[in-house]
């Protein structure tokens, strides 16, 4: 006789400690700040995604603040998921866009002035499956977390 497979639910993926995290980013910083941007930025290109620095002015500050994040081209746009290494808490980037959403980033080829806005539901629905690909494994990180991961796009800005 045939024995059924008892299928296991999907176990959440193991995070590392947010200390490690943490120093990671650090040292991604301070590795594209050391190499003078020659190290540390990646282009996007056939759905695979890119590293960009994003530099945002701080809500509260008025600072310029950093951030090295992944993204995917979608024509023109830029596409962000604003996880903060899938920690409950929203980016500080995100939060810094929300409040003033021209930003610039550094990608492979320069420097970029940029719009920010969240992804309304339809958008954030297929962009959201073009980050998921095949093997969904973007769905089980974001159920890590309380609450949906927002999308965002930076859309090409021409003025100051």
């Amino acid at each position: 006789m045939g024995q059924d497979r008892v299928v296991e639910p999907e176990r959440a993926p193991r995070l590392p400690p947010r200390w490690f995290t943490r120093a990671a980013w650090a040292m991604h910083r301070g590795l594209y700040s050391l190499s003078r941007g020659r190290i540390g930025l990646k282009g996007a290109a056939d759905g695979h995604t890119g590293v960009l620095r994003l530099k945002t002015t701080g809500r509260r500050s008025g600072d310029e603040r950093r951030a090295m994040l992944g993204y995917l081209q979608d024509g023109p746009k830029m596409v962000l998921v604003a996880m903060n290494g899938w920690a409950d808490p929203e980016p500080a980037w995100l939060l810094n866009l929300i409040a003033l959403p021209r930003a610039r980033v550094d990608v492979i080829d320069g420097e970029r002035r940029v719009a920010a806005r969240i992804a309304d539901p339809e958008e954030r629905a297929r962009l959201w499956a073009r980050l998921n690909g095949p093997s969904r494994s973007l769905d089980r990180y974001a159920q890590l977390r309380s609450r949906e991961t927002a999308i965002v796009i930076l859309e090409p800005r021409t003025k100051a």
